[in-house]
């Protein structure tokens, strides 16, 4: 579905991410590891078309997007949850789900089942619906933020970080929805510093440093290695 072949992204004369190669089957949950600055968010907005990669190509669905602008990635079916959520912290919770239905924004029918979908997923969305996303603890922000990720009916759903500062009792939630959310068929790739959570649910996984793929293998694989096990786990 998904295919990073040999890309490098650079900033400058600083390549951020050098000659890696992914993989992303679909109906898979993947999960990028490594530990902040690995190259983990360059590879994100490089899918995403933010940044252009310097050498290599990326494949979706057979279809080069070396050269497809950001909004258009979109509608093609690629949608991202940002590092940092990137809320619009003023507008209420239900007009930031709108704003991430903006490339369906003619098909209202079709935005009002979306908004019943994330609802169902998030009930306490529902409640806070007319409240400023603002004012939303970091675990209901989060839930904003993939609610409106999947407002745009990705078929791949880019989650950059989705448990960064938040409880282990909410992020076991969070890993719980983007479970149901895969199973009821979009494909997830997943950028995660916390492994132990990010492993048990994915298929396989890479792990970054440096801008570099430096381990690959099944989540089983990932989970039994020694390096992987001292570094994101905890021997």
């Amino acid at each position: 579905m998904l295919s990073l072949k040999n890309i490098s992204v650079k900033y400058g004369s600083f390549a951020a991410v050098h000659d890696i190669n992914i993989e992303v089957n679909e109906g898979e949950i993947v999960v990028l590891l490594g530990s902040n600055g690995a190259g983990k968010s360059t590879t994100f907005r490089t899918i995403s078309g933010l940044n252009k990669p310097a050498e290599g190509e990326i494949l979706f669905e057979g279809k080069s997007l070396n050269k497809v602008s950001a909004d258009k990635i979109v509608q093609l079916g690629i949608g991202q949850c940002p590092e940092g959520r990137k809320l619009f912290p003023a507008m209420s919770v239900q007009e930031n789900l709108r704003m991430g239905a903006f490339v369906h924004r003619r098909k209202k029918d079709e935005i009002k089942k979306s908004l019943q979908h994330v609802y169902e997923l998030f009930p306490i969305l529902h409640d806070k619906k007319e409240d400023a996303a603002g004012s939303l603890s970091g675990g209901q922000q989060q839930m904003l933020a993939i609610g409106r990720a999947l407002m745009s009916k990705p078929k791949l759903m880019l989650l950059d970080e989705p448990s960064v500062g938040l409880a282990p009792l909410i992020v076991e939630q969070m890993f719980e929805v983007i479970q149901q959310i895969n199973r009821e068929g979009t494909t997830i790739l997943l950028a995660e510093q916390n492994a132990n959570a990010a492993l048990k649910i994915a298929d396989k996984g890479y792990v970054f440093e440096n801008g570099s793929i430096v381990l690959q293998g099944t989540s089983l694989e990932l989970f039994a290695n020694d390096e992987v096990r001292k570094a994101y786990i905890g021997a």
